[in-house]
């Protein structure tokens, strides 16, 4: 696969807890610069992304980040106030103690309450697939279609593991027509990334995106 085409699949992303705004806006200058699909940045800075990079950036942004415990009402309101701060995109995490618990319908509402609250901005759904059976991945791909939501994610990166082409092809066999993909988490090699464009991806999660391709 040609690198442009490539990175028009990559949410550019930087996460980490100790991100200032000059590391922030090097991500975002840097997705700017490579023709990325958008930068994922923490709440605090979407403003600072938006006022600066404007309609040359599609800002993406997290909710419920990363343990996804936090009440609906809160997931709402962040998103909300994320969209009012210029976010154009949204990646939830589900409360995955409800889908341990088989409340699959709470985690239904959920998103549909989180979709609504986005104002028509983009939704992934986060649903941490280390931390699941195939059969709570299969029926939370029931509760992502149901909802109305135009992702499901694999992975915060924040957990025990990450993405899978095992958890893709699993997802792509459960999913609605309408649901797209996007992997994410340890995903650091050309190999990887290609790979799950491959499968059918249709966004990666990486903030290694360009030391995979720094010899392109």
């Amino acid at each position: 696969m040609d690198k442009k085409t490539v990175f028009s699949h990559i949410d550019h992303t930087i996460l980490k807890p100790e991100a200032t705004w000059k590391d922030v806006d090097r991500v975002c200058q840097e997705a700017v610069d490579h023709g990325m699909a958008s930068a994922c940045i923490p709440p605090r800075f979407v403003r600072l992304a938006k006022e600066k990079y404007g309609n040359r950036l599609t800002v993406c942004t997290v909710i419920g980040f990363p343990m996804g415990y936090s009440t609906t009402r809160v997931k709402v309101f962040e998103t909300q106030e994320a969209v009012r701060e210029g976010a154009d995109e949204i990646d939830m995490v589900i409360h995955i103690g409800d889908a341990k618990a088989g409340n699959f319908d709470r985690v239904t509402e959920e998103i549909r309450a989180v979709k609504a609250a986005c104002d028509g901005k983009v939704l992934k759904v986060i649903v941490e697939t280390c931390l699941l059976t195939d059969e709570e991945k299969a029926a939370l791909c029931a509760c992502v279609t149901e909802a109305g939501a135009d992702f499901i994610k694999t992975s915060t990166g924040m957990s025990a593991a990450g993405a899978t082409p095992q958890d893709v092809e699993l997802f792509r066999q459960h999913i609605g027509p309408e649901v797209k993909i996007k992997a994410a988490g340890g995903i650091r090699t050309r190999e990887a990334i290609e790979g799950y464009l491959r499968q059918g991806c249709a966004r990666i999660g990486a903030s290694s995106a360009l030391k995979a391709y720094e010899n392109e």
